[in-house]
C-alpha cells in the first residue's frame, strides 16, 4: 500500500478505555446488527474501537471462538429461548445450536419487516419454526410463543447494550444502528422498533456501506475521491457509490463530506446463499425427509457444515466434507473443490456485479471514474469475490480494515459526530427507491425519486375524481414502475370528513417527509376545508409484490411500456371528467344547439367513452396516441356546447353577454 493510500484512508488507532471517567455520561454507541454477527463500537477523539466482552469466556465459548478465528468481540446473531425466557445469546447460543436447533434463532435479519408469504422459501430452510404472526409478519414460534423478528432482534440488542454499558462504565441508552442500504421503509421501521424494545433511543438508522466509508474516510486530507463500497454480508448485498470530499481547509475542525451518489443491491443475497450452494442436495434431502424434530436437527447440522466448507475453500483449493449424520442424516464423505464451488456460485457473483452496473449507471459515472473499491462483509473474503471485483472494476478491492468490523466502527464514528464529540464529517445519504402515491386508475405519482439525498421533502397537489366524495383513500407505494400493481405497498390511510364538492374541485396537498434515517412521514391536507390526516409509514404486510431489487430491474426492462400505460391511465381519468362536464353542459343547452352540433358531440362522446372503458379494462391494449387524438377531437367539437352553457348561465344571472 502506498503512502498516499494510507493518508487517504487512515484508521484511528484503537485504544483501550482508561476508565469510566473518560466517557460522557450519556454515550452514543454504534451497532452493526448483522445477519451472522453483530458488534457494538464507540468512538471519541482517539478514534473508533470495538467494545469486547468484559467477562472471561467459558471453555465451550473459548472453543467456539477458536473455531471462529479468535474474534471474541464478534457476537453471533443467535438467540436461544426456553418458554418465555431468553436462555442464551451470542456465542453461548451459537455453540449449542446443534443441541437445541428448534429453540435457537439465527439469521432473523432476513425476516425483518417481511411478511410470511414473502419469506416462505427462506422459512423452509431454517431449523426453527417460522410462522405467520401479527399483521402477517414472518415470525418465530418456540414452545408455543410467537415472537416477531423485532422482538428477537431486541433481545440481541439488549445483549449488545449491556456489553457496551459494562465496557464504558456508563448506562448506554442511545445508539446508531446500521441497516443494509437496500432495506426498504418497512425493514427500517422494524429495526427502529427493535431498538425501542431494547430500551435504546435509535438516534440514526445508517446505511451499512455508508458506515464503512465513514470508518475508512475520516481524516481525509487529499483530493476528492469517488468510492464504491461493495458490501456482501451474511444475508444481504449492497453496493454504494460515494463521493468523499476533504475539508475546504486544513483546519482540524473542517468537515470531510461523504455524499452518496447512488445505491443498489439485493436483499435476498448473502453469504448464507453461498453456503447453500455447497450442500444444496443435502439441504433438499433434509427438508424432504423425517418429522419436524429430525428436520430441525438436519438443517442445524447442515448450516454449520456449509459455513465451514465455504471458509475452508477460501483458504485451500479443496476440502474433504466428512459428515457423521448420527442417525439424523446419511453419512457423507466427499471432496469439494474450489473450482466446482466457484462454477456453481457464479450466478450469485453475477447478481452482485449486475447491482454494481446499476449503481454506477445511476451515479452517472463510468467504471474508469471509480477511484477505489472498498470490500465490506465477511463474505468478501472468498477469493472468487475478490477476483470478480478486481476484474470488473480493473483494480483490487481495498481491504485495509477487517471487513467484519468496519461497519460497526463507521457507526461509532457517526455516533460520535451526532454526540458532538467530533465535527470532522458531514454525511449526505440517499433513499434507495422512489416513493409515491397511487392515483386514479392504479398509476403511481412519484413524489420522491430514488437516490434523492435525505432528509428531503416533496409536495404535490391532488384532487378527487368522483362528485361529492367526503373521504379520500391514500395509498403510499415504493418502487420504480409506473403502475401500483408493480410496486411495493407501504401504507394506506384516509383523509376523512371533506365537505361534498364536485369532482376536481377539492385541493388536496400531500407532503412526503423523509428524515435522516430514511423513514417516511406522509401528511395530506384539503386546503379549502383544512381537514388533514397524517401517518408515519408502516408496512402493509401481505401486499408485497416483487422484491425491491427485481422491481428496479424490471423498471428498466419495461420503461417504455410502463410510460405508455401510465399515459393511457391518465388520459382515461382526465377524459372521464371531460365527458362528465360535456354531458352536463349538453343536457342544459341541447334545446338551443343545431342538431348537427349535438350529433357531432354525441358521436365523439361515444368514441371517447369506448376508449375510457377499454383503458379501464386493459390499458396496455389502448393506443395512447389515438386516445389523445380522440380526446382533442371531442374538446374541439364540444366548444359550442361550452359557449352556449356559459351564455345561458350569464343570462340566468341577469348578465347580458355581448
Amino acid at each position: 500500500m502506498s503512502g498516499s493510500e494510507q493518508d487517504n484512508f487512515d484508521q484511528a488507532s484503537p485504544s483501550s478505555p482508561s476508565g469510566p471517567g473518560t466517557f460522557p455520561s450519556d454515550p452514543i454507541v454504534g451497532i452493526d446488527l448483522g445477519t451472522t454477527n453483530s458488534l457494538v463500537a464507540f468512538a471519541d477523539a482517539r478514534g473508533p474501537r470495538i467494545l469486547g466482552p468484559g467477562e472471561t469466556p467459558s471453555e465451550k465459548v473459548r472453543q467456539h471462538d477458536q473455531d471462529h478465528q479468535d474474534h471474541p468481540d464478534l457476537v453471533p446473531s443467535v438467540i436461544r429461548y426456553a418458554g418465555d425466557a431468553v436462555e442464551a445469546v451470542g456465542t453461548d447460543a451459537a455453540a449449542d445450536l446443534k443441541t437445541h436447533p428448534a429453540r435457537t434463532v439465527f439469521s432473523v435479519k432476513r425476516f425483518m419487516g417481511r411478511s410470511f408469504s414473502d419469506r416462505s422459501e427462506e422459512a423452509s430452510m431454517v431449523p426453527y419454526a417460522v410462522v405467520e404472526g401479527p399483521r402477517g409478519l414472518a415470525s418465530v414460534e418456540i414452545d408455543g410463543r410467537i415472537r416477531t423478528p423485532q422482538e428477537i432482534s431486541a433481545d440481541l440488542l439488549v445483549h449488545l447494550r449491556d456489553r457496551a454499558s459494562t465496557a464504558l462504565g456508563q448506562t448506554v441508552k442511545r445508539a446508531v444502528i446500521t441497516v443494509p442500504a437496500y432495506f426498504d421503509d418497512s425493514q427500517r421501521q422494524a429495526t427502529r422498533d427493535a431498538g425501542r424494545l431494547a430500551g435504546l433511543e435509535v438516534v440514526r438508522i445508517l446505511n451499512e456501506p455508508t458506515a464503512a466509508a465513514l470508518a475508512y474516510g475520516i481524516g481525509t486530507r487529499g483530493a476528492t475521491e469517488t468510492i464504491i463500497v461493495y458490501d456482501l454480508g451474511g444475508g444481504t448485498f449492497d453496493v454504494t457509490v460515494l463521493q468523499v470530499m476533504p475539508p475546504e481547509s486544513d483546519d482540524a475542525e473542517g468537515e470531510s463530506i461523504f455524499r452518496v451518489l447512488a445505491t443498489a443491491g439485493d436483499s435476498r443475497l448473502g453469504g448464507d446463499d453461498f453456503d447453500r450452494v455447497l450442500i444444496q442436495d443435502l439441504i433438499e434431502e433434509a427438508i424432504a425427509g423425517g418429522d419436524d424434530v429430525d428436520r430441525s436437527h438436519r438443517l442445524a447440522l447442515l448450516r454449520e457444515v456449509g459455513a465451514r466448507a465455504k471458509i475452508a475453500l477460501s483458504e485451500a483449493d479443496a476440502t474433504q466434507l466428512i459428515l457423521d449424520g448420527g442417525g439424523v442424516l446419511p453419512d457423507v464423505d466427499r471432496l469439494l473443490t474450489r473450482a466446482a464451488f466457484e462454477e456453481a456460485a457464479q450466478p450469485l457473483v453475477e447478481r452482485t456485479l449486475e447491482a454494481c452496473r446499476r449503481a454506477v449507471k445511476d451515479a452517472g459515472l463510468k467504471i474508469t471514474e471509480i477511484d477505489r473499491v472498498v470490500l465490506v462483509g465477511g463474505s468478501t473474503r472468498m477469493p472468487m469475490i475478490r477476483e470478480a471485483v478486481e476484474k470488473w472494476f480493473g483494480s483490487p478491492g481495498y481491504v485495509a480494515l477487517d471487513p467484519d468490523r468496519v461497519i460497526a466502527m463507521g457507526a461509532a464514528v457517526q455516533a460520535s459526530v451526532l454526540a458532538g464529540i467530533r465535527r470532522d464529517a458531514l454525511l449526505l445519504d440517499v433513499i434507495p427507491l422512489s416513493l409515491g402515491l397511487e392515483t386514479a386508475g392504479g398509476a403511481v405519482a412519484k413524489l420522491v425519486v430514488r437516490n434523492t439525498m435525505v432528509p428531503t421533502r416533496a409536495v404535490e397537489m391532488f384532487s378527487t375524481s368522483v362528485d361529492g366524495q367526503v373521504n379520500v383513500a391514500l395509498h403510499v407505494v415504493q418502487g420504480e414502475r409506473e403502475m401500483v400493481a408493480d410496486c411495493r405497498s407501504l401504507s394506506r390511510f384516509e383523509l376523512r370528513g371533506l365537505p361534498p364538492m364536485p369532482a376536481g374541485i377539492p385541493q388536496i396537498e400531500v407532503t412526503f417527509n423523509v428524515d435522516a434515517n430514511g423513514v417516511l412521514g406522509v401528511e395530506a391536507v384539503e386546503r379549502r376545508s383544512g381537514r388533514r390526516a397524517r401517518v408515519q409509514v408502516l408496512p402493509s404486510h401481505g401486499l408485497t409484490r416483487e422484491e425491491v431489487a427485481q422491481i428496479e430491474a424490471d423498471s428498466y426492462t419495461h420503461a417504455r411500456e410502463d410510460m405508455l400505460v401510465h399515459r393511457v391511465v391518465d388520459l382515461a381519468v382526465n377524459a372521464a371528467l371531460d365527458v362528465k362536464w360535456i354531458q352536463e353542459a349538453l343536457s342544459r343547452v341541447r334545446d338551443v344547439l343545431p342538431g348537427s352540433t349535438t350529433d357531432a358531440v354525441e358521436s365523439h362522446l361515444v368514441i371517447v367513452e369506448g376508449l375510457i372503458a377499454s383503458a379501464r379494462e386493459n390499458p396496455r391494449a389502448v393506443d395512447a396516441d389515438a386516445f389523445q387524438a380522440a380526446k382533442e377531437s371531442l374538446d374541439r367539437a364540444s366548444m359550442p356546447v361550452h359557449e352556449a352553457a356559459i351564455t345561458r348561465s350569464l343570462r340566468d344571472d341577469g348578465i347580458e353577454s355581448d
